[in-house]
Order: structure tokens, then C-alpha cells, then sequence
């Protein structure tokens, strides 16, 4: 990347930016190669080798170098996830608001959830009585959401497909709203030098635009002393601090400073007219990319939900008691059928998402455990890589390394059958998924959608323990 150019007035763009140094941020491009980070999932297993803690972000860790995740079973078991490193940032952030919130559970929206990154995280800072809503407004954008929060496992988790201007439905419906916005992606220049071509002093006004609609409309979801987290990957004050001005310029908001370590590196920053709190990130002065966050709390009113509620389909309780055995702690569930399907999500979310129902497009809600034939079930994926999962009810298949491989391909699996029927497919006793095991032959489950399409010979060993 010696001969790397940026695009025409972007440095002298940033010239007045706080914390800014020009020399050293063109080193840091030029010079230094992106890190890899990986954020582990704090219910299941896996750690690297010579891996260092990321400061900011629990269970979040650095690699020495970067291994061939698609060839990791653990990856596709949802025991980690690969995430930039200064993003994960909204953990310090997440888990300062819940040493200062009264609330004993709290209702979350990530409204510009894809690929799921941030939501991920959330999930892992929430506890079960606690509500994530992930919303992804670009439809085709939605499954990579929805498969990356099923791997994760999480059963407190709905996944929704709308505008920013729906959620307006839901007034004071949310204790924290986080709005990762879609900007002009100057933050991701060195890991991604075609984002450049992207970027232009024109391209940084309309993100501007873009990002003030996007929080006015959902800023009426948010409950009076809730908290807006606002970030970006832009270095742009355009898209920064000047938002935050334009936020406690248009509406009652209160800026809330975040604790952090001096050595972390990162740019405290306040905005001109408001003072309110920023966090910049640069390459040149932490191990990650380009970031700016910051956190307000609202000081108004703007009404509460309307008392109507939607209604479940009325089921008789013989119905539900087969499938109760296959999840953990059932009776802290509730059940739901979705056409032929029976659906699980923990009890204190049942009116949240009959609320949720009623106003928005749904996706994803809890966990899909799967269809009844008669009183035998054939087993949903999402159930396979599930926190809630029963496993003592089902049948385990270890396999090795290349056997796990075989089977996120769907090809055939050289192994010998001892057992007959459903089996829960592991490696390193982490479920990938199902396979119903015959005489002659296994049937492989894993949803094709998700395959490995590489054919490519296995990497050598190393660097996942």
C-alpha cells in the first residue's frame, strides 16, 4: 500500500478533525496491515493461540495472524465472531449503561443491524429478561443478520425488516437504541481500499442528510431517560460531531460521558456548539479502524405505547407438553406455532412480541425448534445451535476436524454408523447442526443455504485451540 492515494481533498477534509495527525494516520495506511480481532461467545467454547485481549470489549481478543475461518467448524458453530476491533466499542458503552439505568430488564433496538457484528455483541451483554430487537431496513441484507443471531444462539433476539420511520408505531417502546449509520466509510479505508473510490466531500453531505432522517424518525421509539448510542465509520465532523450538535440542537437530549483508559488511546472529543461527548478511533493511535461513538441520554416525553395488543392463536397445552423435553428450563418459555412450525421465546417477551407483531415485519423471533410429526419431531437448525437446546435428549455425533468439514459441505461423511436416527452433529462438542444417521448412509441437515462452497484443500493447523 506504498503507493496508496486518497481520494482528492479527503485529508485536507479532516485537517480541523479532533485528534487528527496527518502524517502518522498516512503511515498507519501506507504501513501497518488491518488486525484481526474475533469477539469469542460467551456460552461457548473455542480460544486461539497467542491471541491478546482488545481493551475495550469483553471476551474480545486480537490474532497473531488470521486463519481460514470458513475452514473452522467453530465459526460456523457460532463460537466466535470476526469483528473489527474498534467497533466492539459499544461494549464499554453497553455496559456503562447498565451500571447507571434503573431498569431491571431493558428493551434494545440495533436498527441498522447487517451483517449483525453489533448485535452479536449486544446479545452478549444482555441477560435472557433483557429484549433485543435487530432491524435491517435492506431486505437482502436480512439472512446474513438472521444467520449470524442464530449462530450466536441467543433466544431473547427478534429480527425485524423495516424503515427507520416505522418504528415511529412504537413510541417509547425502547430503553436503548443504537444506531450504527450508514456513512461515507472513509473509517474502513485501509481494509478496504475500493471504499475510496466511494468517497467524495458530496457523498459526506448526503450521508449527513441521510443520518439526521434516520435518527429523527426512530428517535420517538426511544423512552424518556433512555439512551441513544450514535456511531459511525467515518472520520468526517460532518457526520460526527456536527450530528450531535444537530441532536441537542432538535431535540431534549443530554450528552453522557464514557469511562475510558487513557491507554486505550482512543480521542475524546466534544462537539462545538453542545459539547457533547465523541469517541474517535484512529489506525495511527489504537489497533483498529477508523470509528467515532458517542452516547446521549433523552429528557422528554414523546407519549408511550397505545394499550391494544394482538393475540396468539389459542393453543391447547397437550400440544405443547412433547416439545417441552427438547429445551432447557421449558416452563420459562413460551410457545408458538408459525404455520407448521413451534417457536419458543422466554415468557417475558410474549406481550413485547405481540407488540412487535402487530407493527412491524417480522423475521426471526426466539428460537425455531421445529415440526411434530405425530408426537416425533424433525429438529429446526436454529434449535441445534441454540443456548436453550436440551442436549441430553438428543443424540450426539462427535466428528473430527475433517469430518465437520465434510459435513458444513454437505458431502459425503466417512465415518461408521453405530447409531439410527437424529443425531446432534458436533465438533469439540459445539453443535453445527443435524443429520439423521441410517444403515446404509447418513442424510446430512445442514441447511444448504449455508454450505461451504469452497472446495479448497484444508489450511494447515493452528492458531484455534
Amino acid at each position: 500500500m506504498d503507493n496508496l492515494i486518497f481520494p482528492e481533498n479527503f485529508l485536507d477534509d479532516l485537517a480541523e478533525a479532533p485528534g487528527f495527525d496527518r502524517e502518522n494516520f498516512v503511515k498507519a495506511h501506507q504501513l501497518v496491515a488491518a488486525p484481526t480481532s474475533v469477539r469469542i461467545n460467551p456460552n461457548k467454547k473455542t480460544s486461539f493461540a497467542n491471541a491478546q485481549p482488545v481493551p475495550w470489549c469483553k471476551d474480545a481478543y486480537y490474532l497473531a495472524e488470521r486463519p481460514s475461518f470458513t475452514f473452522d467448524p467453530l465459526f460456523h458453530a457460532g463460537s466466535y465472531y470476526v469483528q473489527e476491533a474498534s467497533s466492539m466499542f459499544i461494549d464499554t458503552i453497553m455496559r456503562q449503561i447498565k451500571t447507571l439505568t434503573d431498569e431491571e430488564t431493558l428493551k434494545v433496538l440495533d436498527l441498522c443491524a447487517a451483517p449483525g457484528g453489533k448485535s452479536t455483541l449486544l446479545a452478549s451483554t444482555l441477560t435472557n429478561e433483557d429484549l433485543l430487537v435487530a432491524n435491517e431496513i435492506i431486505k437482502t441484507r436480512v439472512p446474513v443478520l438472521t444467520d449470524n443471531l442464530t449462530r450466536w444462539g441467543n433466544p431473547n433476539v427478534i429480527v425485524t425488516n423495516n424503515d427507520a420511520k416505522d418504528f415511529g408505531r412504537l413510541p417509547g417502546f425502547f430503553d436503548v437504541v443504537l444506531v450504527d449509520a450508514p456513512c461515507s466509510g472513509s473509517g474502513m479505508f485501509r481494509k478496504d481500499t475500493a471504499a475510496m473510490d466511494e468517497w467524495s466531500e458530496g457523498n459526506v453531505k448526503l450521508c449527513h442528510q441521510r443520518q439526521e432522517r434516520i435518527l429523527a424518525d426512530v428517535y420517538p421509539a426511544l423512552k424518556e431517560n433512555g439512551y441513544l448510542i450514535y456511531s459511525t465509520c467515518s472520520y468526517s465532523v460532518e457526520e460526527n460531531e456536527n450530528i450531535l450538535d444537530w441532536l441537542c440542537e432538535t431535540f431534549d437530549l443530554e450528552s453522557l460521558r464514557i469511562n475510558i483508559d487513557s491507554e486505550w488511546g482512543i480521542v475524546e472529543t466534544q462537539s462545538v456548539a453542545h459539547k457533547a461527548w465523541g469517541y474517535r478511533f484512529y489506525p495511527d493511535k489504537v489497533k483498529g479502524e477508523g470509528l467515532f461513538a458517542a452516547c446521549l441520554i433523552k429528557k422528554e416525553d414523546t407519549g408511550g405505547m397505545s394499550t391494544h395488543k394482538a393475540k396468539f392463536q389459542k393453543l391447547n397445552p397437550k400440544e405443547i407438553d412433547p416439545l417441552r423435553s427438547y429445551i432447557k428450563d421449558s416452563s420459562n418459555y413460551h410457545f408458538f406455532k408459525v404455520a407448521d412450525d413451534w417457536l419458543v421465546i422466554p415468557d417475558i417477551h410474549r406481550d413485547s412480541m405481540l407488540t412487535l407483531q402487530d407493527r412491524l415485519y417480522i423475521k426471526k423471533s426466539g428460537i425455531r425448534i421445529g415440526k411434530l410429526a405425530g408426537k416425533d419431531l424433525i429438529p429446526d437448525h436454529e434449535l441445534a445451535l441454540s443456548l436453550i437446546i436440551n442436549k441430553d435428549v438428543f443424540q450426539e455425533t462427535e466428528l473430527t476436524e475433517d469430518q465437520a468439514i465434510a459435513y458444513l459441505r454437505r458431502d459425503n461423511i466417512d465415518m461408521e454408523i453405530t447409531q439410527k436416527g437424529w443425531s446432534l452433529m458436533t465438533y469439540k462438542g459445539e453443535p453445527l447442526g443435524w443429520a439423521k444417521l441410517l444403515p446404509s448412509r447418513i442424510n446430512n441437515y445442514y441447511p444448504k443455504e449455508l454450505r461451504i462452497l469452497s472446495q479448497a484443500p484444508l489450511p494447515p493447523k493452528g492458531g484455534v485451540e
